[in-house]
């Protein structure tokens, strides 16, 4: 399969603009509009669920969150996908500006910030989980949208009519899957939707960890669907066959996870309390 002239090339600058020698990237920018949007969607849903939480409070547990995910995302990529690397190069961890984040890592860093804002807002652990995971596709869809500008975590070659050439960042000329919108989609747009209906349909709200348990669901099986299109990091390559990806191997207990939180909520039945309800 060779490219033809009918083909799509990713020729897009990773860096959106200039402040003298200081490049600002799409990367950031995409961080920071997720968090900023998120923050907002967070809002709206927890005055929608009446919890009493203020513009302060959502700033406070935004900040926690973004600070968790970055340093959760940055140190589990270095231990999921390093290889070993970084143990013999550790100061090679703080050299963010040569990519590497991890989902799953960012994950355990927001768990770890949600605890700690959970405490300081005396507000129930998995209340706060919820709000973070209804708000948590809208961080989702823009960083794989920065995955495709970066043109990196592409898919395997295909000779479907939207196949993309990343032949300038090691792509080959082949057309393959753009997994990073395939993403972008799936865990994005489709899981925000779904949370946003769940969020608003019912008034009081669904029972704490409904939320949380969906997201987790949802995510783990849209993670492995797309992952039998992706190429794995080259670094780690296929861990059995020529199908078992550490996206899989990592997203299978989401999944587990998700099924326990949700059959919990349904026979827990906690309401979702705020500050004013405790």
């Amino acid at each position: 399969m060779l490219a033809s002239l009918n083909d799509i090339y990713q020729n897009l600058d990773p860096i959106a603009f200039s402040v003298g020698s200081f490049d600002v990237r799409w990367y950031g920018l995409a961080y920071l509009a997720g968090f900023l949007l998120g923050g907002f969607v967070l809002y709206r849903v927890a005055k929608r669920w009446k919890l009493g939480i203020s513009a302060e409070d959502v700033v406070t547990l935004v900040v926690f969150a973004a600070c968790g995910i970055l340093l959760g995302a940055r140190l589990g990529y270095c231990l999921f996908y390093g290889n070993g690397y970084y143990l013999q190069h550790p100061l090679d961890i703080l050299k963010v500006w040569e990519g590497g984040m991890s989902f799953h890592g960012g994950l355990m860093g927001a768990i770890v910030a949600i605890i700690l804002v959970a405490r300081y807002l005396r507000i129930p652990f998995l209340t706060l989980a919820d709000l973070i995971t209804v708000a948590a596709p809208v961080g989702l869809f823009f960083g794989r949208c920065a995955n495709f500008i970066n043109g990196e975590l592409w898919g395997a070659p295909t000779t479907l009519p939207w196949g993309v050439v990343f032949a300038t960042t090691g792509g080959g000329p082949l057309p393959r899957h753009p997994s990073q919108l395939y993403e972008a989609i799936l865990e994005g747009l489709v899981l925000l939707v779904i949370m946003l209906i769940l969020a608003r349909r019912n008034n009081p709200p669904r029972p704490q960890g409904t939320f949380a348990g969906v997201f987790m669901l949802c995510y783990g099986i849209f993670r492995i669907a797309v992952e039998f299109v992706r190429v794995p990091d080259v670094q780690l390559g296929y861990l059995a066959g020529d199908w078992l990806t550490m996206g899989i191997c990592l997203s299978v207990p989401l999944v587990v996870a998700g099924v326990v939180f949700l059959l919990w909520a349904h026979r827990a039945q906690r309401p979702q309390r705020g500050v004013a309800t405790q």
